[in-house]
């Protein structure tokens, strides 16, 4: 597969390339009150960089991430000063960060953010303070696709979502103001309904359709199709299990995989061993094989890992891989796979 292939987004004049660049890796993930882990700030900008460098053209990120580190990494990078026609940026509304004593921090500051806490809300007013925020730590004055956050978060996301955030944002794609709209979860089914409503354009759909977990594909991916909604695929290595040596623990979806998801990992690396794949490899081309799905935006948290990604992509698989896992009942029978 060719990482750098476009694929158009509907009529809504933007394309993405098969291969994207997610961030909530380079800035640290919200777990309970604090934040954990992340790229440090100087090596999270060498690594944005060295993917503009390769000609990575989309980049997703979120207020979320890091609690807006991530956003100001990418505003801080060479992005933002390249050719605004050469590269698609995706954000998010649903989280709002105020400023507040006691809100998340780190021991210095280079991203120059302060003290800020996530609040959560799907309100118009919130989705237009969101994305005028989110223009301003990415250094930016356009952001071509914008996704609803996690809805699913609280009991009122739907509600919010459905009356006030996705009108806010048709009316901003009628202005001009964005190009492309739709939702990004890491479940299926309320991305459905939305999709079944709204005049939506690409759904970011996270670890719901992978090697491991192909839970998207009888209902939610077919009526993608149906409707020309195109699918950016996250966490293609379900948050690690697909990209980690299986001898050590190693997460699903940010948590410690059961020993049945382990077993079936295992499994899968048996028979890529067999064919000398990687299974990194078999986990993008497996996904970014479905017509639904034009790109996938896997992290990276080094230099090394970014460019091993775009190695991936480009692997040559034996058909026997598929067909060996199909035979094993590890892939569904009406699961695509690449030529």
């Amino acid at each position: 597969m060719d990482p750098f292939q476009k694929v158009r987004i509907g009529n809504t004049g933007v394309s993405v390339p098969r291969l994207g660049l997610g961030t909530a890796p380079l800035s640290g993930m919200i777990l309970g009150d604090g934040l954990y882990g992340g790229t440090a700030h100087d090596e999270a900008v060498r690594i944005i960089n060295r993917a503009q460098e390769l000609g990575i053209s989309y980049v997703d990120t979120a207020p979320l991430y890091g609690i807006g580190r991530a956003e100001a990494r990418l505003g801080q990078s060479a992005y933002a000063s390249a050719d605004r026609e050469s590269f698609v940026v995706s954000t998010k509304v649903g989280r709002v960060l105020n400023p507040v004593r006691g809100g998340v921090s780190v021991e210095d500051d280079p991203d120059g953010l302060g003290e800020l806490v996530s609040v959560n809300s799907w309100t118009r007013d919130d989705v237009h303070r969101s994305i005028e925020e989110s223009l301003n730590r990415l250094n930016l004055d356009s952001i071509e696709i914008i996704y609803v956050h996690d809805p699913d978060v609280e009991a009122y996301g739907e509600e919010q979502t459905m009356n006030e955030a996705f009108p806010a944002l048709i009316e901003l794609r009628e202005q001009g103001m964005i190009k492309a709209i739709g939702c990004g979860m890491n479940e299926w089914q309320m991305p459905l309904l939305f999709v079944k409503r709204f005049d939506l354009d690409i759904i970011l759909l996270a670890g719901r359709y992978t090697l491991l977990d192909h839970s998207g594909l009888d209902e939610f991916l077919p009526a993608c199709i149906e409707r020309d909604v195109k699918i950016t695929v996250g966490g293609p290595y379900n948050s690690g299990i697909l990209a980690r040596d299986l001898s050590s623990p190693v997460t699903f979806d940010y948590e410690q995989a059961s020993s049945d998801l382990v077993a079936q990992a295992r499994k899968l690396t048996e028979i890529c061993n067999a064919h000398q794949v990687d299974l990194k490899a078999a986990a993008l081309q497996f996904v970014l094989a479905h017509p639904a799905i034009a790109t996938a935006v896997p992290g990276a948290q080094s230099i090394t890992e970014l460019e091993q990604n775009i190695a991936m992509v480009q692997q040559k698989i034996p058909a026997a891989v598929w067909s060996d896992m199909r035979s094993a009942g590890l892939i569904p029978d009406n699961a695509p796979t690449p030529n």
